[in-house]
């Protein structure tokens, strides 16, 4: 398939600033992939899809305040740098995007904090806009970590919105984040409720955890019109024995597993065995999946409505169907769903 198959008129005002005011009431559009019709729901609605002995795969990495803003030293130039992953605990050191990128050269020092607590200095260019830098901070490991986040704000990309409030620390996570290391929430993950994991428990659907530490290589522009040629980037995968044996439980019984969001198709489909099953793995993925492409693990899958020419789009596109899923953004665009992280979902079935 290529790209520009991909492509639709997304208007600025269609992205979500904000979620709705409870989380699993967003509205939820329910797509028949066997039949093409659609339904609107409310995602409270999403169990009266399943039943006992279903279940439900979440990804429980937890958002870091990746963004920091800093001056450079000399010039007095401010800089953005987003982190976007440790790559040495001991020598401090991480890769980051700077911006922008053309002021920073390797040597350089940056500075952090009103009183420029925090120094890091450029070691590497590692691409036309990554860098590596060293921080520099003599303390303990955990006083370093816990001074770095206290200067990041919550790394909400900039067409959601431009200015992050501190509501959006809490708005921007999954009520069962538990491993630091994403630096943008798995959105679908967003709508669960503690009243929703109590509904399910009454309908015994299971729930089970999976960790992808999601990147940025989701919204990396494709600049390639042939996707075949579209490398992705590397996340980190952690699927535990008792989580994979849970899963081909399941689908040995009979019964649906439903993948909550793209990160976690993404991390199902990575590994599977020739008899289909999944295997427990702590490793990366660098996993992409567009049309056409044979599932072995989801039975159903729930996703954020995602933007124009995006992996994650092209991802539902191939378990959906092409021609379903684009009628489906159709139907939510002239139908006022919205659209980004903070916008409503879609279930297929």
């Amino acid at each position: 398939m290529k790209l520009s198959q991909f492509n639709f008129n997304l208007t600025p005002e269609k992205i979500a600033a904000e979620p709705t005011r409870w989380r699993d009431e967003c509205r939820l559009m329910v797509v028949h992939k066997d039949t093409g019709e659609i339904e609107h729901k409310q995602f409270k609605n999403i169990i009266d899809y399943f039943g006992k002995g279903d279940t439900f795969v979440l990804n429980d990495t937890k958002v870091f305040p990746a963004r920091l803003y800093g001056k450079k030293e000399k010039t007095g130039a401010d800089i953005e740098v987003f982190l976007l992953r440790e790559l040495a605990k001991e020598q401090r050191l991480w890769d980051v995007i700077v911006d922008p990128a053309r002021k920073i050269r390797i040597g350089n020092k940056l500075y952090f904090g009103e009183d420029e607590s925090l120094v890091a200095e450029v070691i590497d260019n590692t691409t036309s806009r990554g860098r590596t830098l060293r921080f520099l901070y003599d303390g303990p490991y955990e006083e370093f970590k816990k001074t770095l986040f206290s200067l990041g704000e919550t790394p909400i990309l900039k067409f959601v919105k431009e200015k992050v409030t501190p509501e959006d620390a809490e708005n921007f996570q999954t009520i069962f984040a538990r491993h630091e290391g994403a630096v943008s929430a798995p959105a679908a993950g967003l709508h669960f409720s503690r009243e929703l994991f109590n509904r399910m428990i009454l309908k015994d659907i299971n729930k089970v955890f999976i960790t992808v530490h999601m990147g940025l290589g989701h919204f990396r522009k494709v600049d390639v019109e042939d996707l075949s040629k579209h490398k992705m980037d590397s996340e980190r995968l952690i699927i535990s024995e008792e989580t994979a044996n849970a899963i081909n439980q399941t689908k040995k019984s009979g019964h649906k597993v439903l993948a909550v969001g793209a990160t976690v198709i993404r991390g199902l489909e990575t590994y599977v065995t020739t008899n289909s099953e999944i295997n427990a793995y702590d490793g990366w993925t660098n996993k992409f999946i567009f049309p056409p492409y044979h599932f072995s693990i989801p039975d159903a899958v729930v996703s954020n409505f995602h933007l124009p020419c995006s992996t994650m789009l092209m991802s539902v596109a191939a378990f959906g169907g092409y021609e379903n899923v684009m009628k489906a953004y159709e139907v939510a665009l002239n139908e006022g769903y919205r659209f980004g992280p903070y916008g409503d979902a879609m279930l297929i079935i």
